[in-house]
């Protein structure tokens, strides 16, 4: 069958695209387009084309554009280099935003155009916010690229023949080797270090922490609800959290993987990982011979800082999904299991013990 749809997608090598290039590409009606800073080596015969673009240059995503007419649908998924915490750029979020979208708009085939955004639009990295989040819910004070990105949006398409979406997702996480800004690689790094240093399971958050509502993202859940916003005609025109579909606890999922190390639950013990871990480095090395690992440095499997900011938010952190519901995407997936599924791939290739 050939395909009906082309997408291009926007940081296709991302945490919130990787999976989405996969459900795609395994539907005969899509083709793919994946825009990187780095391209993976092309496999003859799939339907995914991967390119290099700088998107700093306002130049280069024209050039894509105009080597791969027939574009109908983009997944922005990719924004500027940055820390965990504090104001990103709105300049270089807001430049690369444009220089796409100004590409892409005028084009005759395109149909809908996909905005990734986040929990930052709710200010989560500011403090407690109401929940659960609600996506017309009011902004918290500028800067907030988000804001900016969106406006944009609304205001490119306002009387095109195409559609906008945007869609909201909280902490990604997904077997993903070579992304240590993931808390899945975090934790069955922790409970690693904490087996080989014959220590309990603790906490290494806050307390109230451990008690408050959270929420991850699975990647694959994502992507699939991420090509139903974008296909379906009663998403045109808004923006979507999206969640596993429930919250949880640290303190109720703590039990489950500490078992999966053998190690008893220890007690809840604030430490900044980022300053604990940092001489860490010999011991893994040790743990690499002793079980057999992947060569690598401990800073490519965990990235602390992530973690001293995920495991110490000492407020519920989890949004609506009822929007999404409502327009007919109702799947949800268990994060206690998805987390201890993706632990043990991990583990499996030998990039955890």
């Amino acid at each position: 069958m050939a395909a009906k749809c082309k997408a291009l997608i926007v940081g296709a090598t991302g945490a919130a695209s990787k999976r989405l290039v996969e459900v795609l590409a395994k539907e005969p009606e899509w083709e793919v387009v994946g825009v990187c800073r780095n391209p993976p080596g092309q496999v003859p015969g799939e339907k995914v084309h991967y390119v290099a673009a700088d998107l700093t240059d306002g130049s280069a995503m024209q050039a894509v554009v105009a080597a791969h007419p027939g574009i109908t649908h983009v997944f922005y998924c990719c924004r500027a280099r940055h820390g965990e915490i504090g104001v990103k750029s709105v300049a270089d979020n807001v430049a690369m935003f444009g220089a796409v979208l100004e590409a892409v708009a005028e084009t005759a085939s395109l149909q809908h155009f996909h905005l990734v955004e986040g929990g930052m639009w709710y200010g989560m990295h500011l403090g407690p916010f109401p929940t659960p989040a609600q996506e017309d819910d009011p902004r918290h004070l500028p800067p907030n690229f988000y804001y900016d990105q969106e406006d944009m949006l609304r205001a490119r398409q306002s009387g095109a023949r195409w559609t906008w979406s945007a869609s909201r997702p909280n902490f990604i996480s997904d077997f993903d080797p070579g992304r240590p800004r993931n808390l899945v690689a975090i934790l069955g790094a922790w409970a690693a270090i904490c087996r080989e240093c014959g220590m309990k399971l603790d906490f290494p958050g806050k307390p109230a922490a451990f008690s408050a509502l959270a929420e991850l993202t699975d990647a694959t859940h994502y992507a699939r609800a991420m090509r139903h916003i974008a296909a379906a005609p009663a998403c045109a025109n808004q923006a979507f959290n999206v969640t596993n579909g429930e919250p949880f606890r640290w303190q109720r999922f703590w039990p489950r993987l500490a078992r999966t190390y053998g190690l008893e639950v220890g007690i809840v013990r604030p430490m900044r990982l980022a300053d604990w871990m940092a001489d860490k480095e010999p011991l893994w090395q040790t743990m690499i011979a002793r079980y057999g690992l992947i060569e690598q440095s401990f800073a490519n499997v965990a990235h602390w800082d992530l973690a001293d900011f995920a495991l110490n938010q000492e407020h519920d952190v989890f949004y609506s999904m009822s929007r999404l519901r409502g327009a007919g995407f109702s799947e949800s997936v268990d994060t206690g299991s998805v987390i201890l599924h993706q632990i043990a791939a991990y583990r499996h290739a030998r990039i955890l013990p």
